[in-house]
């Protein structure tokens, strides 16, 4: 049996319960090439809380995504069986249970062979993202998208928070930093010793400032050069994205991404060998319109894309 969504020539999209991109909710790892599943949590947030109702905001508007992409003409359900896994079940206050329970449900998606893509919750999440990845994969190269580094050693005293999981990361051995890169990032800072940090840490740094100075086609030469044929993990915050196209967010920043700059981007990842992704940080109570939302949405929809357009291509 393949999975897909319902029909919306059939079915209004307006009806029915909200799954992502009307995608049946099915809790199988047979018969599936990927699954979309929630994290619900926000509990380590340093600023705006609400990120935990970011998987229910981009479900709700995924109904208008349709099954054909005409950017690379592939009919993703021509090549691809996938399902809403559903949410985590998250341990509100406790981040070291919620930890063993992404973990667990990460390491078990991967085994399966399946390509888990998720919708945060705060970015703090993709620690246990990583935690059950490496168990199947081992260390994992890192495309890291953001206005933020999230390499802190730690945040009043605390290990655990939306700003420490890449530091973490490479701690634990869950990652190689020296296949991994992190883009976007822009804003204020304690000191330059933040970005000296994550060099010596051992990622490749394109900041927004060095972006705009080169290029994005100069930028994704270096992804694919850094990351090479490793398998990856791809992780979005949405506020590497101008708060002017994607405002509902904790930690906005300006002079970041828009819409089609950073669509643009993802789809230049086209070739990596990605085991799993996340799209993190939308939070749907400061977001006027969806429009963030729907961005998140459509992000997660161009990353299924490419695992179609791997399978239509052969690789």
């Amino acid at each position: 049996m393949r999975y897909q969504p319902a029909d919306s020539l059939e079915s209004p999209r307006f009806a029915g319960v909200r799954t992502f991109m009307r995608l049946p909710h099915v809790r199988t790892l047979e018969n599936v090439d990927f699954v979309v599943l929630g994290i619900p949590w926000d509990d380590a947030t340093t600023h705006r809380p609400g990120a935990r109702f970011g998987p229910e905001g981009i479900r709700r508007v995924s109904i208008m995504l349709r099954p054909w992409n005409p950017y690379w003409d592939v009919k993703i359900f021509d090549y691809l069986s996938g399902v809403d896994y559903g949410d985590v079940p998250v341990v509100p206050g406790y981040i070291e249970d919620t930890y063993a329970r992404i973990e667990a449900e990460f390491e078990r998606i991967a085994r399966a062979g399946v390509t888990p893509i998720a919708m945060g919750g705060d970015h703090s999440v993709t620690l246990g993202e990583l935690r059950g990845l490496a168990k199947v994969h081992g260390p994992l190269a890192l495309v890291h998208i953001d206005a933020h580094l999230d390499t802190l050693d730690q945040y009043f005293g605390r290990k655990y928070n939306h700003g420490t999981p890449f530091r973490r990361a490479v701690e634990e051995g869950l990652v190689d930093p020296h296949r991994s890169i992190q883009v976007g990032i822009r804003g204020s800072n304690y000191g330059p010793e933040d970005y000296q940090g994550t060099r010596d840490l051992g990622y490749e740094l394109i900041t927004m400032y060095e972006l705009q100075e080169i290029g994005l086609e100069a930028t994704l030469e270096r992804i694919h050069r850094r990351v090479g044929p490793a398998p990856c993990f791809i992780s979005i915050d949405i506020d590497a994205v101008d708060p002017a196209y994607a405002p509902g967010t904790g930690t906005p920043e300006v002079d970041g991404f828009t819409s089609r700059e950073i669509l643009r981007l993802v789809r230049g990842l086209k070739g990596l060998n990605f085991k799993a992704a996340d799209v993190v940080e939308v939070l749907p109570a400061l977001d006027p319109g969806e429009i963030t939302a729907y961005l998140g949405g459509n992000l997660i929809y161009e990353l299924i894309s490419l695992l179609a357009l791997r399978k239509k291509e052969g690789r």
